[in-house]
C-alpha cells in the first residue's frame, strides 16, 4: 500500500464567528485539502443561513464532507458523526489529499481527537418518563443525590439543575447496571485512529461578541426569517425536532408563531450565540495539545498555521 502523503489530520476549531471556515478554506486551497465539517447543525439540508453554512461557491472550490447529509427531522448522534468523519478522512488521505476537520461542536472534535469509541445505549423512553415524573414529584435534588451515590464522577461534571443530563445519566445506570462513567472510560481505551494537529481560533471577548452580533444581523439580512418559514412549511410546522432547537431557528419560530417581535428574536439569537461561544471555549480549553491563535483574521491565521507546519517539516 502506498504511503499516505499527509499522515496527519489538521483540525481548525473555535467558537462561532471566529473565522474557522475561511481559515480552513484558505489552507485547503493552498495545500490540496478537503474539509470535514464538525458542525452539529450544518449536517441538515435547508438550514443554510442560520448555521452560517459554507456557500455553494465555496463548496465548488473545495470539497466539503458531512454537510447536507440529513433532513431536519432526522436524529444524528456523536457516534454517527465519528463514524462518517472517520470514513471521510480515510477517503481523503487515500486520495493523497490533506484532511482538514473544521467546526465548533466540541463533542464532535473531542470524539475524533481523543478516539472515543461510543457504544450506543438507546433511550428508554418509559424509564426516562418515570425519572422525569420523579423529578416533578420528589424534586430534582432527589435525583441528583441518587446520581451522586451511583456515579459520583458524573455528578461532579453535571450541574444540579441540569435535569436532562441527570436523567440521562440515571437512565444509563438503571438500563445497564453500570454508571455512565464506566462506559465513558471504556470508550477511551482504543485511542485516536489518526495523528491530529489541533488549532483553536479565538478573539478578545468584546471583539468576538461584536463579530457574533454582526453575523446575526447578516443572517437576518440574508433571509433567515424566510428560510425558517419555508422549513416549517416543509416539515408540517413541527418545532419538536433536534434541528429546530438550534440557535437562530427556535427564536425565529417563536417570532413566526407570534410569541415575540422580530427585534426581540434577533436580540435573543445574539445573546444565545454569545452564551454558546462561551461553552465552546470551555470545551476546547479542556482539550490537551491545542494550539491557540488569538486575534487574527482568517488569512493571517492560515498563514501562521502553514508557517508553523512548514517549520516542523510537516509540509
Amino acid at each position: 500500500m502506498a504511503a499516505v502523503k499527509h499522515p496527519f489530520v489538521l483540525v481548525i476549531c473555535g467558537p462561532t464567528a471566529s473565522g474557522k471556515s475561511n481559515t480552513a478554506l484558505e489552507i485547503a486551497l493552498q495545500q490540496d485539502g478537503e474539509i470535514v465539517s464538525a458542525d452539529s447543525m450544518q449536517i441538515y439540508r435547508g438550514m443554510d443561513i442560520g448555521t452560517a453554512k459554507v456557500t455553494p461557491k465555496e463548496q465548488a472550490l473545495i470539497r466539503h464532507h458531512l454537510i447536507d447529509c440529513c433532513e431536519p427531522g432526522e436524529s444524528f448522534s456523536v457516534a454517527r458523526f465519528k463514524e462518517l468523519a472517520t470514513a471521510a478522512i480515510r477517503d481523503i488521505q487515500a486520495r493523497g489529499k490533506l484532511a482538514i476537520v473544521c467546526g465548533g461542536t466540541g463533542q464532535y472534535i473531542r470524539a475524533l481527537v481523543q478516539g472515543i469509541t461510543y457504544v450506543e445505549i438507546p433511550a428508554d423512553l418509559n424509564l426516562r418518563a418515570t425519572l422525569n415524573q420523579r423529578a416533578r414529584e420528589e424534586g430534582l435534588n432527589s435525583l441528583f443525590r441518587e446520581l451522586s451515590e451511583v456515579d459520583p464522577v458524573a455528578a461532579q461534571t453535571i450541574k444540579p439543575q441540569d435535569q436532562k443530563r441527570i436523567v440521562r445519566a440515571l437512565e444509563i445506570y438503571h438500563q445497564t447496571g453500570r454508571p455512565k462513567t464506566d462506559h465513558v472510560a471504556e470508550s477511551l481505551l482504543q485511542g485516536p485512529e489518526f495523528n491530529f494537529i489541533v488549532y483553536c481560533l479565538n478573539h478578545q471577548r468584546a471583539v468576538l461578541y461584536d463579530k457574533i452580533n454582526q453575523r446575526v444581523q447578516t443572517m437576518i439580512d440574508q433571509g433567515l426569517v424566510e428560510e425558517v418559514r419555508q422549513l416549517m412549511a416543509s416539515t408540517a410546522g413541527t418545532a419538536a425536532t433536534t434541528a429546530w432547537q438550534a440557535i437562530g431557528y427556535k427564536e425565529i419560530i417563536a417570532y413566526l408563531q407570534g410569541q415575540k417581535g422580530l427585534q426581540e428574536a434577533v436580540s435573543d439569537i445574539a445573546q444565545a450565540t454569545r452564551r454558546y461561544a462561551k461553552r465552546q471555549l470551555t470545551w476546547f480549553r479542556k482539550m490537551p495539545d491545542v494550539h491557540w491563535i488569538e486575534d487574527l483574521s482568517p488569512d493571517q491565521a492560515a498563514c501562521l498555521i502553514l508557517d508553523e507546519l512548514k517549520k516542523q517539516a510537516i509540509f
